[in-house]
């Protein structure tokens, strides 16, 4: 691949990454018949009975105000409050406030999240708040970071991106799944230990290392606290590049080529 980190110029990249993710939803409530069986189908006073179950099998949707942060997107919010119809029915009930582009939501913005989840209104008011007001909950936190460190990941290439993803999140560092993967399988094809031995930077004496063939003083500058100082290391490697990313190009979602 050609020469990339800090000695390239940046290239102009539209978003190009899609996310596509499908939603179903909606409950079917099936009210029992009333069978008329001798003197039991004149009694009207059993209908009113059954009438009140109903409300309390129901569990209907529970409108909550959510706060857009660095590396959301609409999909991901969708599954994380499993809202009925997916990301394309949170674009639909928020798009006066997204705009005509659902791939473009901004950190800050406010959007009305429907769900049934019991615990989403605490899940929402954590998430939101936690940047502005990192004291609010300090026990909360505690119980995040504790969770966050005792995850455990495949040693393969999903794991490693999953983990990266996880510290990028922690880090506010945006990045997807997709857009990482993309990148990888174009720079090394999934291979943690490939080195570009002949392009304008390995003649310089800096050749570049990983999963997403980052330079030695590109990973020193952007390297992410928390992971190794292994070029090689596949975490490391992942989220530094992110890092660069972000930084250069505001996300590693729009790099499409040598960056």
């Amino acid at each position: 691949m050609a020469g990339r980190g800090k000695h390239r110029r940046p290239r102009t990249n539209p978003l190009t990454r899609g996310f596509i993710a499908a939603g179903t939803g909606g409950a079917a409530l099936t009210l029992p018949l009333l069978g008329a069986t001798h003197a039991s189908a004149a009694e009207p006073q059993s209908a009113p009975a059954a009438a009140q179950s109903v409300p309390q099998a129901a569990q209907p949707a529970k409108s909550l105000t959510y706060t857009v942060v660095k590396g959301d997107s609409l999909a991901r919010i969708a599954d994380r409050y499993d809202v009925s119809g997916g990301w394309k029915q949170l674009y639909k009930d928020n798009r006066t406030a997204v705009g005509d582009n659902p791939k473009l939501i901004h950190p800050g913005l406010k959007l009305t999240v429907k769900t049934t989840k019991t615990s989403a209104a605490k899940k929402t008011a954590t998430q939101s708040s936690a940047p502005a007001k990192p004291a609010a909950k300090p026990a909360g936190g505690v119980a995040q970071a504790t969770q966050a460190s005792a995850k455990t990941y495949a040693d393969n290439l999903d794991g490693w991106i999953r983990e990266s993803l996880d510290i990028m999140a922690q880090k506010g560092i945006p990045g997807s799944y997709d857009g990482i993967y993309r990148n990888i399988m174009r720079e090394s094809s999934g291979n943690p230990q490939a080195i570009n031995n002949w392009d304008s930077n390995a003649v310089a004496g800096t050749p570049s290392k990983g999963l997403l063939q980052v330079i030695d003083p590109t990973f020193a500058a952007y390297h992410v606290a928390g992971t190794s100082f292994d070029p090689y290391d596949p975490v490391a490697n992942i989220t530094a590049a992110c890092n660069y990313a972000a930084d250069r190009y505001g996300s590693i979602d729009n790099v499409n080529g040598p960056y």
